[in-house]
């Protein structure tokens, strides 16, 4: 799917107001978005997540998995942040993804509303950490079927693997925002990561967004290696 523009998100992973602020200067010029997750606000808070996104569009990826009133409460009580992006877990089913539709529409305004995005399997998952939690069928065939009911529940987009890509647009088509963390750049170490492309890789199965963390942030220029990604996609 090579022509289609994919686009940075810096993954924020500390619990260091000040360091991830300084990660968001350093490699402002080369992301489209920066992402902070559950490690950081709960050992920073809310209004530190708001701080350390500053004027960047923040990928909040909190992965929010509960009752439907619970989610859809907890997505009113972060609207102050302003989000462009909120993720959910697909495996929370049908009601709760719709809850969080019906959530984000009524507390955001139409102009601001982040992309609702539903987490399908964790990248750090292969076959066998899928079977032992009862799943017998492939990783595709269970990110296609989560996919499948979050599109038709209310999510604007899915956060998948590049490994799913393929699958996931030929089932769903161009419309639905793919997300795609577990990208490392050529030579990089997989980390607890199991199914990994590179970023040129997933530009052109298709992702809309890659989220890169560690090889920016643990690099000894994070700005340099965040300029090699995107000057990457964009090549």
């Amino acid at each position: 799917m090579r022509g289609r523009s994919t686009r940075l998100i810096v993954a924020l992973d500390t619990k260091d107001t000040a360091q991830a602020v300084r990660w968001r200067h350093e490699t402002a010029g080369h992301a489209g978005a920066v992402k902070l997750g559950l490690e950081f606000t709960y050992a920073c808070g809310l209004d530190a997540v708001r701080e350390a996104a500053g004027d960047s569009p923040l990928f909040l990826d909190l992965k929010l998995h509960d009752i439907p009133n619970t989610v859809a409460s907890a997505i009113g009580s972060l609207a102050a942040l302003r989000p462009a992006m909120l993720t959910i877990h697909a495996s929370g089913g049908r009601a709760m993804i719709a809850a969080a539709r019906v959530a984000v529409n009524e507390t955001f305004p139409e102009n601001a509303r982040p992309l609702l995005l539903a987490v399908t399997v964790l990248t750090s998952m292969d076959a066998g950490a899928l079977h032992e939690t009862g799943v017998e069928g492939s990783v595709e065939a269970q990110v296609v079927r989560l996919g499948r009911l979050a599109i038709e529940s209310g999510a604007d987009g899915l956060v998948c693997s590049s490994h799913e890509i393929a699958p996931l647009r030929q089932a769903l088509g161009d419309k639905p925002v793919l997300v795609v963390p577990g990208i490392r750049p050529a030579g990089s170490a997989p980390g607890d990561q199991k199914r990994v492309m590179t970023p040129a890789q997933a530009r052109d199965a298709g992702a809309d967004w890659i989220v890169v963390g560690r090889p920016i942030t643990r690099a000894s220029d994070p700005a340099a290696a965040a300029a090699a990604i995107a000057a990457e996609l964009s090549a």
